[in-house]
């Protein structure tokens, strides 16, 4: 059975190399943005939208009109369209935004005539690009498919393999299952007991990002010159362009580099925990939770539920679990996990208040620990639930 598998790694492209990423980048940027507004227009004056194969073949007319896109990577220029088309596929009503500089900066090249391979441990072969030097290259059991070219706002270029892998990994079989309950206090609750501790990643690195954000609000605002009205509201008309101004540009840049020092150090530890479950159970029982609008609800809460990032973990769990052949059983997020006793099955509608963290079971007066006990009727209810579906 084969699988797509991802490959992401840092290359350092020379100077060269980087003008003509840079380059690419615009161009696909250009392009997406023209199509994207004759998306719009037509689906505006028609009704009707548009194909990705209609903007091929206008792209190819398109060439003639500005020959220095012919010199541009046409799988790059083609999957700027394909994304285009994913957009307004998924989102009819709702068109996309358009692409701006500094904002997910990054195109796709197809493997053509194996133009995309790994030439060594420390160099491969990009399209336009030729011979670029790269680390923390793993090895590519698997054809390659496609390339991503990205640029970060930190100012470093990363590259990502998709290849499909004719192997699947299994894991061998422990005959566990558990329940696990996502918390705030802690990361994780596990049926058995466990608990992972939240690692608190922002709010660790909370203070330096509000030194070096406040340093770049100073920098923004000193390169106002005054401020003009337009429709009842003061707009600010700045000296000269913020890309020319080099100390704004540098604190951008250490701000970029707090935030990523934030998602490193979150996706670490999720992907350890996640592997770690994946490895050690056969049946994970979860709940499946509406993390959007949780976040919508109680403004107090939503920034520690962003810090944990429930969304991102889940589907970690979601694609290592199909992988290595364990299964992920789902209970429903209106099931009141933390309210009804594991041990005799009556509901409490008191513990609505989350100050409670342990109580007494009225009928037969087992002590609960609050999280403990939702991680085992979510697992009690995911089997029963499951029974059910099989019979």
């Amino acid at each position: 059975m084969s699988r797509m598998l991802g490959n992401r790694f840092r290359i350092y492209p020379n100077t060269f190399q980087i003008s003509a990423a840079l380059q690419i980048l615009g161009s696909c940027r250009y392009v997406y943005n023209l199509y994207l507004n004759a998306w719009s227009t037509c689906i505006k004056y028609t009704g009707k939208s548009l194909s990705y194969l209609e903007c091929c073949r206008s792209m190819s007319d398109l060439m003639k009109v500005l020959p220095w896109l012919r010199n541009i990577e046409v799988s790059a220029l083609q999957s700027s369209l394909r994304s285009l088309e994913r957009a307004f596929r998924f989102a009819p009503n709702h068109p996309p935004a358009y692409h701006k500089r500094g904002h997910n900066d990054s195109y796709t090249c197809k493997n053509t005539n194996f133009c995309i391979r790994k030439l060594d441990k420390n160099h491969i072969l990009l399209p336009q690009l030729g011979k670029v030097r790269v680390r923390g290259l793993r090895d590519v059991k698997g054809k390659i498919l496609s390339a991503a070219v990205t640029y970060e706002s930190t100012g470093k270029w990363f590259c990502s393999f998709l290849y499909q892998a004719d192997d699947a990994v299994r894991f061998f079989k422990t005959g566990k299952t558990v329940g696990i309950d996502l918390g705030i206090h802690d990361f994780l609750i596990l049926s058995d007991g466990t608990k992972i501790p939240n690692p608190r990643i922002l709010s660790t690195l909370e203070k330096k990002l509000r030194k070096a954000q406040r340093s770049l609000s100073r920098k923004r605002s000193a390169n106002i010159s005054h401020f003009i009205t337009v429709n009842a509201s003061q707009v600010p008309v700045f000296k000269r362009p913020f890309r020319e101004c080099r100390n704004y540009q540098k604190q951008k840049r250490r701000v970029a580099r707090i935030y990523e020092k934030i998602r490193n150090c979150r996706r670490d530890f999720e992907h350890k925990l996640s592997i770690e479950l994946i490895k050690s159970h056969d049946v994970l029982c979860m709940e499946d939770l509406n993390v959007k609008s949780m976040l919508g609800k109680d403004r107090n809460l939503s920034k520690q539920i962003s810090d944990v990032s429930w969304s991102e973990f889940n589907g970690m769990l979601e694609y290592k679990a199909k992988w290595y052949g364990r299964r992920i059983l789902r209970v429903s997020r209106y099931y009141p996990s933390s309210q009804i006793c594991h041990v005799c099955g009556r509901q409490n509608p008191a513990l609505k208040d989350l100050t409670i963290r342990e109580w007494e079971c009225p009928v037969c007066h087992t002590i609960h620990d609050r999280d403990i006990n939702a991680a085992m009727c979510i697992k009690k209810e995911a089997l029963r639930r499951n029974t059910m579906l099989l019979s």
